[in-house]
């Protein structure tokens, strides 16, 4: 069959163009007079896998985008930045997800891992949080903390459990802290060093720096000599929760999150796997200042 392109000079009345879906090389040209009519037009098919607008106006992509995207699973926007290395209507890629509403069925597939867990049942489970810790093998904030035994740092891979804990020394936060972090860092921000500038702010007084708590705190929780653990890996979910100021203490409470196990890439490379840590900051009250999670490599027992 050969391609077909049609023209519907009335498309709000001639309305087949809508209603019937052709698997074929067909296309319909249906004119419009402005950008709310395309909306309006785009929206009687009434459920599309995909769209695409050419548009060089951001503004027109914008409003087209937010008109259109209940009636559409993907839309592509391509602009003379894009249009070059474009493929067509918008190629389906495997971390996209690729379906529609309505008559596009209301299914999704792909979408990375988000498109996997359409095929996973879901279920909550409420208890204590030594009882979930145990069984999701995620430490739960509440849980129980196990802080026998030697330094968590002192620990392979096999030997880490969820809910191994370290409770740190505390350290007394300075005035002389907060200057040196601020000449070593660069980080001058008047909240750290002008005390006369806090007017209409939530401090009191010269404030220490987020970093400076979370450099410190690793100082605390860090055990040093070489050991299974090979290197820090990254912080997640960083958050300073309550300002510190001088005179107040902090300690650390260091905890097992999660482990991952990681397969090794040769015969020559390090049996090892990643340790998540929950490091919860608190000062002279108990309040947590900061949270944040770590992830370290830790060499496992076993090459």
């Amino acid at each position: 069959m050969s391609p077909i392109l049609f023209l519907n000079n009335d498309p709000f009345n001639k309305t087949d163009c809508h209603e019937i879906e052709a698997f074929g090389p067909v296309s319909t040209i249906l004119p419009y007079k402005n950008i709310s009519e395309a909306i309006e037009l785009a929206r009687m098919g009434k459920g599309s896998l995909v769209c695409s607008i050419i548009t060089n106006d951001m503004k027109i992509a914008e409003q087209f985008v937010l008109g259109v995207a209940s009636m559409h699973g993907r839309i592509l926007v391509l602009n003379e930045a894009c249009a070059k290395e474009s493929t067509g209507h918008g190629s389906p890629m495997p971390l996209l997800t690729h379906g529609g509403p309505g008559r596009a069925g209301g299914g999704e597939e792909m979408g990375g891992i988000r498109g996997i867990k359409h095929y996973l049942q879901r279920t909550a489970i409420q208890g204590h949080p030594t009882t979930i810790t145990a069984l999701t093998k995620q430490y739960q904030v509440g849980g129980k903390q196990n802080t026998g035994g030697p330094h968590v740092f002192r620990k392979h891979f096999e030997e880490i459990r969820i809910g191994d804990t370290v409770i740190t020394e505390k350290h007394m936060i300075t005035l002389d802290n907060i200057e040196d972090f601020a000449e070593l860092s660069g980080d001058k921000f008047y909240a750290h060093m002008d005390e006369n500038s806090l007017e209409g702010t939530i401090f009191t007084e010269r404030v220490a720096h987020g970093y400076y708590i979370m450099s410190r705190a690793a100082g605390l929780f860090v055990d040093p000599p070489k050991g299974p653990v090979l290197l820090n890996y990254g912080i997640d979910e960083c958050r300073f929760t309550k300002p510190v100021y001088p005179g107040m203490t902090i300690g650390v409470r260091f905890t097992a999150k999660e482990k991952i196990e990681q397969e090794k890439k040769d015969e020559n490379d390090i049996a090892k796997g990643i340790v998540k840590f929950l490091v919860d900051v608190y000062d002279d009250e108990g309040e947590t200042v900061m949270l944040a999670t770590i992830l370290t490599m830790v060499k496992k027992l076993k090459q």
